[in-house]
Formats: structure tokens, sequence, C-alpha cells
């Protein structure tokens, strides 16, 4: 426990890096426009559909559908949307939490061909849609218990960003000779502690732009400690 907390105050320490704030700017930037884009194209979608079936109705009617399911496709894909764009911008995450720390590791470090950083993207979105899908299913039981299914998307994407957040900074060193196992180098619980903690951030509103930066540093500092304090700056 203590070793997560220690990560993440690192990791909001170094929030004010000019490199860390650029990555920040991006990815706020990417993610709002790909929520913009997925408005309007609810709204045509609608818009098309209710001119189909009804023959007339009012603009107004459909602008207003299309907000409410943008917002409500905002909330259930805003994780997989976030981690997909931090996924993009991880490398740059990475090296600035590993250049201003871990010198010896930044210079380690491989870069992941292009379509090694597809296939892994890809297989994170697809492990992202099938974990909250299979939390769809087991929270629709509970919807009455009113706090029951919070705690099972929560428990579901504790799980898969801890996973997500560890191979984001271990695919970089696994082959690179920098001293890293070929073993996941993070134990359960910590990936547990971290995602519970990153899926936390995640629901609350302005944190939620801030939280997949937050636990892509925090990962690396975690990675990184077996290494040894003389790594660390």
């Amino acid at each position: 426990m203590s070793s997560v907390v220690s990560a993440m105050s690192k990791a909001i320490g170094q929030l004010g890096d000019r490199r860390i704030m650029a990555v920040l700017l991006k990815s706020v930037a990417l993610t709002l426009a790909i929520f913009a884009v997925l408005g309007v194209a609810a709204f045509v979608a609608l818009d098309t559909a209710l001119a189909e079936w009804t023959g007339s109705y009012s603009d107004e009617i459909g602008a207003i559908l299309a907000v409410i399911l943008t917002v409500l496709g905002g909330w259930l894909l805003f994780r997989v949307v976030a981690l997909a764009v931090v996924q993009f911008f991880a490398d740059e995450i990475i090296s600035a939490v590993e250049q201003a720390h871990y010198p010896r590791q930044a210079d380690t470090a491989r870069n992941l061909p292009f379509a090694e950083e597809v296939k892994n993207s890809a297989k994170g979105i697809g492990r992202t849609l099938a974990a909250n899908l299979l939390a769809l299913v087991l929270a629709i039981p509970l919807f009455f218990t009113a706090i029951g299914p919070a705690v099972v998307f929560w428990a579901v994407n504790a799980w898969l960003l801890g996973r997500e957040l560890q191979d984001m900074v271990w695919l970089r060193h696994r082959h690179s000779g920098g001293g890293h196992p070929s073993h996941p180098p993070l134990s359960k619980l910590e990936r547990f502690l971290l995602g519970g903690a990153i899926a936390a951030l995640l629901v609350v509103p302005f944190l939620n732009l801030l939280a997949p930066i937050i636990g892509a540093a925090s990962a690396t500092h975690l990675v990184h400690r077996r290494n040894g304090p003389e790594y660390a700056a």
C-alpha cells in the first residue's frame, strides 16, 4: 500500500513538468475531440432514424436525445477512450518520468515497433471492452442496491487498469537488458491497488482527465522500484 501511495505522490509532484503538461494538453484535446465526434455521430444517427420512423419530428428533440446519449455513452466509455488515448502518448509520459528519476532505465528503454504498439493497444482495448461488458452483466442484478453496480465496475476496472498501466512501462524494458524480469514486475495486490486508485479518480469530474497520466507515471515508479535506490534521482 505504501509503495503505491509513494508512487502516486511522486507522479502528482511531476504534473508541472513541461513534458507532462504537453501530454496532458494533447490527451485532453484528443479525448474531448473523440467525444465531440461521437456526439455529432449520435445526432446524425438519431436524425436519420427519427426521420425514417416518424416522418417528421422536432430538431430540438433530436438534439436533446443526442446529448443524453452522448452523456451516457461518455460515462460508460470514458475509461476505454481515456486509456486508449494515454496508451497513444504513453512513451512520452514514461520517458519524462524516467529521465527525471531513472536516467539509467531511460538509456536502456527500447522503442516499441509500431506494429507491436498497435497490437498491444488493440489487446488493451479488447480487454477493456470485454471487462466492462462483463461488469455490466454482473451489475444489472445489483441495480437496486444502489452501490452494488459502482463497486462491481470499480473492482473490474481496478484489475484491468492495474495490468494495463504496468504493461505500458514493463514492455519498454522487458527485452532491453535493463534489469527487469521476464515475468510481470508488480504483484497482483500492487496492480489492484494502483488500478483501484486510478479507477476511483476516473469518476471524479476534471480529475478524470488527469487520472490516466497519474496512473502511467505512478506505474513507472512502481515498475522501476526494484532496480534499487541508486537509480532514482
